[in-house]
């Protein structure tokens, strides 16, 4: 009686130790679905840093301006510059898709069938500095910025971002382009970039010029000149620094040839602000531990744009670990290493083997 008790004992052992085995072969293998680029395996035993593709951040985003002509309709002409005695002039309608110029025209798409731009209102009717707001709809990481002019590129103008989401992050300076720097700006041209401070706006002359009087641009490389640009993996001033989640444009003084000072009405009705396209190279910021992000719908029925996040993160930007996945602190993915989260989950499976190991030998006792 007593074997044939031990023997059922047994065999109800050998069950459900096989079916804890089963169990633990599940949670090894949850979230597998397939190759992921952040994984060198598909048994997603080797993670890999990984990053969405880079591409235009600004790409058909939100944007917004203080001045856009049409509101009512007015006319402007094409400066020729002041040799020419005659201009060519025309309409700006917000209520005709003809001739309406908004500012959303910055950053659609561009070929010979579309030939669209964003334009203020002329000098005729505005003399105040304008603004235009770039929303990318979650953090980036910015490698340049590139605007291209259909007027004539401004004297001064200024470049700012914001790294938050947040209505009341604040706006920090990002770039200036002036001829007059430190009269503008109260920032030296050319200035140089040092170890100690590598989050500080610089100033340049070199786009400032009157000419071209149309196709002008104005570049602006994120790391150029900063010191640890070769080291941008141990570089948290420069993590933060490229990161951008907003880019407002401030366009401060107009280029004029001095004509504007007589009060000619076809003179200040060819002086105006107009941007043809504004591209923002970058990569949707996901730390390494992502490799794309899409629009996830939330419970309000809003759509908010997240990345798609691997390495057992979570979080807007893969900013943390998943909950039960905290056996070490979040870490940066870089290149040497993916600073995968560590689940304690794979502790507990590692006694609860060993564990059933040693009971079921005592079996055997």
């Amino acid at each position: 009686m007593e074997v044939c008790c031990c023997s059922r004992a047994k065999k109800r052992w050998r069950s459900f130790s096989s079916l804890m085995r089963f169990l633990a072969l599940l949670l090894v293998l949850q979230g597998v679905d397939g190759q992921s680029p952040c994984y060198a395996d598909r048994d997603r035993k080797i993670p890999l840093r990984c990053m969405p593709s880079f591409g235009n951040a600004g790409f058909e985003k939100t944007v917004i301006s203080n001045n856009t002509c049409g509101t009512p309709p007015s006319e402007f002409c094409v400066q020729t510059g002041v040799t020419s005695p005659t201009k060519e002039c025309t309409l700006c309608d917000a209520s005709d898709m003809r001739y309406r110029h908004p500012a959303v025209y910055i950053t659609d798409i561009k070929n010979d069938q579309n030939r669209t731009w964003w334009q203020s209102e002329t000098l005729l009717y505005n003399d105040k500095p304008v603004t235009l707001t770039l929303f990318l709809g979650k953090s980036y990481d910015v490698s340049y910025i590139r605007i291209r002019f259909r007027s004539p590129r401004p004297e001064s103008m200024a470049i700012y971002k914001k790294t938050s989401t947040d209505p009341n992050a604040p706006w920090i300076p990002y770039q200036y382009f002036s001829d007059s720097c430190e009269k503008t700006y109260k920032v030296p041209t050319n200035g140089i970039v040092t170890r100690e401070n590598q989050q500080v706006a610089l100033c340049t002359d070199e786009f400032s010029s009157i000419s071209p009087l149309t196709g002008g641009n104005v570049a602006f490389t994120t790391l150029m000149g900063r010191p640890d640009n070769v080291n941008f993996d141990n570089s948290p001033a420069l993590q933060e620094w490229v990161t951008a989640s907003a880019i407002r444009i401030d366009l401060d003084r107009m280029n004029t040839f001095g004509d504007e000072v007589f009060g000619d009405a076809n003179v200040l009705r060819s002086y105006y602000f107009a941007i043809i396209d504004l591209t923002v190279g970058g990569r949707c910021k996901c730390n390494g531990h992502g490799a794309s992000c899409k629009n996830y719908q939330q419970p309000d029925g809003r759509l908010e744009l997240r990345c798609v996040c691997e390495h057992n993160t979570a979080g807007v930007d893969c900013m943390e670990c998943r909950p039960l996945f905290n056996n070490r602190p979040w870490a940066r993915a870089t290149e040497d290493s993916a600073n995968q989260c560590l689940g304690k989950y794979r502790i507990c499976l590692i006694i609860l083997t060993r564990f059933m190991d040693i009971f079921a030998l005592s079996w055997h006792v």
